[in-house]
């Protein structure tokens, strides 16, 4: 009788790990960026993000420490970056298709605020919130050498992944890994 209650147990243990496990799935884990992200690359040695503040349209500033608790993708162009400037309608569109991530293009120019809020919307990007960096804090704490520099964080914070150079962020395989990914 033991041995069968320990043979149910047994298995009872094994399909909760397959249903439950596989929910807790990570970027680390086994979740690769599809294809259409090729660019996106996962961090072996996850870090945390750096502790770097931008502003909005609005004059107001932002960290990324006060975005815990959300997957964020941290995109910095500029006005000048011809890459960049392709690939803001497509994080445009992912924004509005994955409720659980956050997606943050944040200009690295020296335009301003209001200049960027206008070139959003002049380039089909209107739905994305206007953030700017006309320090380039952001540039120099991320260690970027290019635009567009993309970082994927994770809700604890780290820095799960980056992207050099652009990428098709709206494919339908990028918005079914971001859903998987976010749970959204």
């Amino acid at each position: 009788m033991t041995k069968k209650i320990l043979i149910g147990l047994a298995v009872l243990l094994i399909v909760l790990v397959a249903v439950y496990g596989i929910r807790r799935l990570t970027v680390h884990e086994g979740l690769a960026p599809p294809a259409a992200l090729k660019a996106l690359v996962v961090q072996k040695a996850p870090k945390p993000a750096p502790s770097v503040a931008f502003g909005d349209a609005g004059g107001a500033r932002h960290s990324l420490e006060g975005l815990k608790g959300h997957y964020v993708l941290l995109n910095l162009w500029a006005t000048w970056c011809a890459p960049c400037v392709a690939e803001l309608p497509a994080l445009a569109k992912l924004s509005g298709q994955v409720p659980g991530l956050r997606v943050m293009a944040v200009d690295v120019g020296r335009d301003g605020p209001k200049a960027a809020d206008i070139f959003l919307k002049a380039h089909q990007a209107g739905a994305l919130t206007t953030y700017v960096d006309t320090d380039i804090a952001l540039i120099r704490a991320f260690g970027a050498y290019g635009l567009p520099m993309t970082a994927l964080i994770d809700p604890k914070g780290n820095v799960i992944a980056k992207a050099e150079g652009p990428a098709e962020w709206d494919s339908p395989e990028a918005v079914a890994y971001f859903k998987r990914l976010t749970g959204s």
